[in-house]
């Protein structure tokens, strides 16, 4: 998962999504997926963009976190299967990936986190070689999935103290700046996506209650002209 020779425009990109999936995506969904896969799109073909399992874990993260309480889990992971094969990679591999590194970070204390290239394991492998790449031995590109993915390692591990990000980012040649303000961003969609979730809930419930309303009404009517029907005066 490298640079691609022929590079797609962000249209074609966007059209293998849509031509993927077909079906329709409420729009508190499809609005931010429709963002993310603009940026994803401009990440994916930098020259120096190489895959990696960290900026997996920031997108799996971003991607679970936006399409929490999605109607369907089954399209769901048909959206998240779209998506990831529209920018020409493997969703499969993205998940898998994730899971390595969630489930390695949770077994971490802070300690152990920054101190992984003193040890050797399938997980340090994957992070020397991104902290050898970053510090201009290879290709790399920061991206604000990176930054996301390093916090969610720091949040499993339960040290998510300034001090400790600092570390990890000066282990892995990253500019912490960067990874903060990326985290601003993040969290700021993050609050916004609650709240507009919020917004679609309370809408859902309303209009539920006029449809249960208006059953109970028509019910209600239904009675009465049954038992007017049944009615019959008694005749002279």
């Amino acid at each position: 998962m490298s640079f691609v020779s022929d590079v797609p425009t962000v249209a074609e990109t966007k059209l293998n999504f849509l031509k993927a999936y077909k079906r329709p995506i409420p729009s508190i969904y499809n609005t931010v997926l429709q963002e993310l896969i603009v940026q994803q799109h401009l990440m994916r073909y930098k020259r120096t963009y190489r895959y990696d399992a960290v900026f997996a874990l920031g997108f799996v993260t971003v991607y679970d976190q936006l399409m929490e309480g999605y109607p369907s889990d089954e399209d769901r992971d048909a959206i998240f299967k779209a998506y990831i094969e529209a920018l020409q990679e493997d969703p499969e591999q993205y998940r898998i990936d994730a899971q390595k590194l969630e489930e390695w970070a949770s077994s971490q204390t802070a300690t152990t986190l920054v101190d992984f290239s003193s040890r050797e394991g399938e997980i340090e492998g994957i992070l020397k070689d991104i902290a050898e790449r970053a510090g201009g031995k290879g290709s790399f590109s920061y991206s604000r999935f990176f930054a996301i993915g390093v916090f969610r390692l720091l949040e499993l591990a339960n040290a998510t103290e300034p001090s400790v990000l600092e570390k990890l980012c000066a282990v892995l040649n990253i500019n912490k700046r960067s990874v903060d303000r990326d985290l601003d961003v993040y969290r700021n969609l993050l609050s916004k996506l609650v709240q507009a979730k919020e917004l679609l809930k309370e809408y859902v419930d309303r209009e539920k209650k006029k449809i249960e309303e208006r059953a109970e009404s028509q019910k209600a009517n239904q009675a009465v002209t049954t038992c007017l029907g049944e009615y019959q005066p008694a005749g002279r």
